[in-house]
């Protein structure tokens, strides 16, 4: 997709992608179309009562005499309520119309009016990175009815008030979404192509971006005493491996940190079959996204070293297939985490917790961060808590957990806080370890 941004201005031709809020209410080039075109506009909204309502567009056949193709409308709603979200949804939405029709190159109005928080530049910028991510596809795999170019070959020219601005803005946003992409491919891609060896060269390939990137093999993990990581992927026919990618954008001449190290560490399952506790068969094919919280990691790593971050983070993912052999894991297993402590495995579908902890000590132990997050598909149990519109955060820092909060609403992406303290701790005591 070629996106790029110009002093906003309605085009003589082509495709025009114009924003309206609610009411409906359209911007001062929007205004000026609808006399353009003799109250075409407004007619249209009456006729299906369009009201600008956010997330909702429609699409309007240009009169005769006019050089526009087609035009396409997105709401925004209330002005007083459009965050950078609103406009990303909306843009997504228009992109969306577009691809349903002939032709996808086309000019985009996200017009600011009275009440809208954001700028001119802010506007075009998120509207950008919303048709962006919505041009997203995974079909390298397909061979019958695959899109030529998956949207990669359209053409959005966003209008905005300064395009130094814009550009600057969305360079960020591109690197953003850039990493958002590795995230998505890592957790499509089917589990026999994405096992832990290919996943690390996946994290090694990030080298080129200026992360410096370490793998661990089973016996450099061995010789550490990662006991607990290494049981669960025994059964595999794969190697376990421990990618470390650091990203340096806080240093001095010297290559000395100027800002305490951030760590982020995700669970990368690339296919959880259960080992001997063997899931059920339905909903199986889904475990390779397994590794989610490994993938939102190294998309993480990508967007911090594609957009030159000035941080010092660190991201760690374990990589490891849960399956079921002549050598797997067996319950009633008892393994030695790289902490010291012992661990009795009582189901080894219980995998993600023996995974994370040698991670976790890891982490801690080699970088000392300010702080760890660590990201991981962990179990279903939390979706029939919270539902699928908040994830759940369990943490031992009240600053943290509402940073998290506040980041995540602020980006539509809601967490909830879970209770954790010692009143739990005897229910993971061991009869034996």
């Amino acid at each position: 997709m070629d996106i790029s941004f110009k002093a906003a201005s309605l085009p003589a031709s082509g495709i025009l992608v114009l924003s309206a809020y609610e009411g409906p209410t359209l911007g001062a080039l929007g205004k000026a179309l609808d006399k353009q075109l003799d109250g075409a506009l407004t007619r249209a909204f009456e006729a299906k009562n369009f009201k600008g309502a956010a997330e909702k567009t429609m699409e309007i056949v240009t009169p005769a005499g006019s050089e526009l193709n087609r035009i396409v409308v997105a709401g925004l709603g209330a002005p007083k309520e459009v965050t950078a979200t609103t406009v990303e949804n909306a843009s997504a939405n228009a992109f969306a119309s577009l691809s349903t029709g002939q032709g996808r190159d086309a000019n985009c109005l996200f017009e600011r009016i009275a009440g809208v928080k954001l700028d001119g530049n802010q506007m075009a910028a998120h509207a950008a990175l919303g048709a962006k991510l919505r041009s997203y596809k995974f079909d390298q795999y397909k061979t019958v009815g695959k899109k030529k170019d998956g949207g990669q070959g359209t053409a959005l020219v966003f209008g905005c008030d300064k395009k130094p601005a814009a550009d600057k803005l969305w360079a960020d946003m591109a690197a953003v979404a850039d990493g958002v992409f590795t995230a998505r491919d890592l957790v499509n891609e089917p589990p026999n192509h994405l096992h832990p060896e290919e996943f690390a060269k996946r994290c090694k390939s990030l080298s080129k971006l200026g992360v410096k990137v370490q793998v661990l093999g089973e016996k450099q993990m061995e010789k550490l005493g990662m006991g607990a990581l290494l049981g669960v992927g025994q059964g595999s026919v794969y190697e376990s491996g421990l990618a470390i990618m650091e990203w340096n954008g806080d240093t001095n001449t010297k290559g000395e940190h100027n800002s305490e190290v951030l760590a982020f560490v995700g669970k990368g399952l690339t296919f959880d079959s259960g080992g001997i506790s063997l899931k059920p068969g339905a909903g199986m094919e889904d475990m390779k996204g397994d590794m989610g919280g490994a993938a939102a990691v190294t998309g993480l790593m990508h967007a911090l070293a594609a957009r030159k971050a000035k941080v010092n983070v660190v991201g760690v993912v374990a990589l490891v297939e849960n399956m079921p052999g002549n050598n797997a894991q067996r319950p009633g297993d008892v393994v030695k985490s790289m902490s010291g402590q012992t661990i009795a495995v009582l189901n080894t579908d219980a995998e993600c917790r023996l995974v994370l902890a040698d991670a976790l000590w890891y982490t801690q132990d080699r970088f000392k961060p300010r702080f760890m997050i660590n990201l991981a598909t962990l179990t279903g149990a939390i979706m029939i808590a919270l539902g699928h519109e908040h994830a759940g955060v369990f943490s031992n820092s009240d600053e943290i957990a509402k940073g998290l909060s506040v980041a995540g609403y602020a980006e539509d992406e809601a967490n909830w806080r879970m209770p954790m303290n010692a009143a739990y701790n005897k229910q993971i005591d061991s009869k034996i370890a």
